[in-house]
């Protein structure tokens, strides 16, 4: 209306984004011009929804599959979940723990409107997933960052760090084991510390366990599955990255039933239930043939090691070969100072447009911290073929080398 001010929610104020968003927009603006792009930016996927999991979905959409349905999820999914994290994790839930969701992030901000009051003091990881920060803010909490420090093989919590930040106000932790944008892994000694501040500080833990079957070495442990833990964790569970269903949207929280019941309130409030007949694709995907998925993680393990191979024959770049999720986060501090550059977008951008790698740095993933002194940008090599990534990485060390 003309002359009128629009008057906005003073929360919109405090919500944030995902600004990877921006850096696949100006790949796009690059891509647009006819110059060739190497998409290392978003941790989308190029690999195709296994072909039975499909099938399922559109037998499902046969069978009349797309009206409403429980709001909880189908019964069928939610029994087999969570019979399926219990063998995974050894700890006996039943269909009564689990909520479907429209993908994973809606577990984030249920966690946080089931267990925070305004004011509530939340710790997270700093560089981490931006939608936690996000969320935190948006519903009134405080975020209190906790960080990653390089260790001999992979990251690591800077545990003293977290303890450091731990107020009376504190009554949430965010815990992103197998980690995005670092992936890092949790040692045993790291799990059992984080556990004794739980249990000492009386918190509750969103464990964000998007990238548990992610893994190409070893089994993935949950920090749900230690003692005293399971009753004070939800777990978020997404069937988007071990089945490659990124866009059909569908996830889970699983965790203690008082929780778990407000959880589905909220999705009556919310959505109402999540897609029927994805569901359906979902319970094949669990009890289907696996051979597609293994095919999965056999390409992820080989572009992973075409990447860390690559990145550590760089001049000034040394990288990490995590054994899980699809991210890597080199250390690339030699190499902008041999490009005589101090600023994360200008050697982003100087990288797009000598060499057309598009890739996220540590400022997507959380406002830098006091005392940084390294810089790192992070690689996802889910929507890039091998081919490309040794292509797009060649040219990378020549730009770096030249």
């Amino acid at each position: 209306m003309k002359g009128k001010t629009m008057k906005i929610a003073q929360r919109i104020a405090r919500l944030g984004t995902e600004t990877a968003f921006a850096v696949s927009a100006e790949a796009a603006a690059f891509a647009a011009e006819g110059r060739k792009v190497y998409p290392f930016h978003l941790g989308d996927m190029n690999l195709r929804t296994p072909a039975n999991v499909m099938e399922a979905a559109i037998k499902a959409m046969h069978d009349g599959k797309t009206g409403y349905c429980p709001n909880a999820g189908i019964p069928q999914l939610r029994e087999t979940l969570a019979a399926d994290v219990s063998a995974s994790h050894g700890i006996p839930y039943t269909m009564e723990n689990v909520a479907i969701q429209p993908g994973g992030k809606p577990t984030i901000s249920k966690f946080f409107l089931t267990l925070m009051n305004p004011g509530d003091e939340v710790l997270y990881p700093n560089p981490g997933y931006p939608i936690y920060e996000s969320q935190i803010e948006f519903h009134g909490g405080k975020a209190r960052p906790y960080s990653y420090i390089e260790g001999e093989r992979n990251f690591e919590i800077d545990l003293d760090m977290l303890a450091r930040q731990i107020t009376p106000r504190t009554r949430l932790l965010v815990l992103n084991d197998l980690q995005n944008p670092t992936g890092a892994e949790c040692r045993a000694a790291e799990l059992e510390k984080l556990a004794e501040l739980v249990r000492a500080h009386d918190l509750y833990v969103l464990c964000d366990e998007a990238y548990f079957d992610i893994r190409y070495e070893g089994r993935s442990t949950s920090f749900a599955a230690l003692p005293g833990m399971a009753e004070r964790c939800v777990i978020l569970y997404t069937f988007s990255k071990k089945f490659a269903m990124t866009g059909w949207r569908l996830g889970a929280a699983i965790g203690p039933r008082e929780i778990i019941d407000i959880i589905i309130k909220l999705n009556v409030n919310d959505e109402s239930c999540s897609n029927h007949f994805v569901q359906y694709a979902a319970l094949e995907g669990l009890t289907g043939d696996q051979r597609a998925t293994g095919q999965i993680l056999k390409t992820l393990r080989e572009r992973r090691d075409a990447a860390v191979d690559r990145l550590n024959s760089i001049e000034g770049v040394r990288c990490f070969r995590p054994n899980a999720t699809f991210y890597l986060y080199p250390n690339v501090t030699g190499a902008m100072q041999k490009k005589g550059l101090t600023d994360y977008d200008a050697f982003r951008r100087a990288l797009l447009h000598e060499t057309g790698v598009s890739v996220c740095t540590r400022l997507h993933f959380g406002r830098p911290l006091a005392g940084e002194k390294n810089f790192y940008i992070r690689l996802a090599y889910a929507g890039i073929d091998t081919p490309e990534i040794e292509a797009g990485l060649d040219k990378f060390k020549a730009f770096i080398e030249s």
